[in-house]
């Protein structure tokens, strides 16, 4: 006799056990362990893919080059049959060329070396020196430049070069208000069988300041073609109203060409 079945019901059913979260996330873990491995394989393979064809363009670069040698070697020997199939004057033509590489390329090192040989330009800077002349004299300022081409004779700058020079020179003066004549400043070139030339000239007028001595200035500077043995020279109107505090009176001239 078969035993009676329990009948249906909702309650009866056995619940279903849950997977194991640990087996889960074992599984994830080797999958994603997986997937890094294929990834540092890929790249390791075209790394050594990458070097493997540089070597092999190495190596066809000197296999290259041994052929084209022996091929210069084998046209220099008599010739033969087995050189009839050689092109070599083309060959011959070639390796001349490679040969006068060298001398084609220019030296870039030329126009640096030629630029350092090059002399740099001559300069004097000269500053006022207080004394009882019309014509200015001059002393060795602080720090400027006073090359041999030029000589210091009475106020007057000897030119030891000829060529292209550029002069300028400044003086500072008092200007009272009782004295209404303008001051001027004149620089000469003395030429040695000739009249001075007049070369700049620069006019400075009165103040009405009522300190006692309203200081001005004038500057004057050009471009001028001086020869060997030329000298230059600075005068003014009136030399007791010239003031030689530091930086205000000077004189100088720069080489150009």
């Amino acid at each position: 006799m078969e035993e009676p079945r329990e009948p249906y019901s909702p309650t009866n059913l056995r619940p279903v056990e849950p997977v194991p979260m640990v087996t889960m996330k074992t599984f994830l873990g080797v999958i994603s362990l997986f997937v890094i491995a294929q990834l540092v394989g890929t790249v390791f393979y075209i790394l050594h893919l990458h070097m493997k064809l540089d070597k092999m363009g190495s190596e066809m670069t000197l296999h290259e080059d041994f052929m084209f040698l022996k091929r210069v070697q084998n046209c220099r020997k008599p010739q033969e049959d087995d050189t009839t199939f050689l092109d070599c004057a083309k060959i011959s033509d070639t390796f001349r060329d490679l040969l006068d590489l060298p001398k084609k390329v220019p030296d870039q090192r030329k126009p640096a070396m030629q630029t350092g040989d090059k002399k740099p330009s001559a300069s004097i800077h000269l500053a006022g020196m207080n004394t009882r002349s019309k014509v200015l004299q001059w002393k060795n300022a602080v720090y400027a430049p006073k090359d041999d081409v030029f000589s210091n004779l009475d106020g007057k700058i000897k030119i030891g070069k000829g060529g292209r020079y550029y002069i300028y020179s400044q003086v500072a003066f008092c200007s009272k208000p009782e004295l209404r004549a303008p001051f001027n400043v004149y620089v000469y070139l003395n030429l040695p069988s000739e009249s001075d030339q007049l070369l700049l000239k620069g006019v400075g007028t009165y103040s009405s300041s009522e300190d006692l001595c309203g200081l001005q200035s004038i500057y004057v500077g050009r471009a001028v073609e001086l020869q060997l043995g030329h000298t230059v020279f600075v005068n003014v109107t009136d030399y007791s109203r010239v003031n030689y505090d530091h930086g205000n009176t000077y004189f100088g001239i720069i080489q150009l060409s």
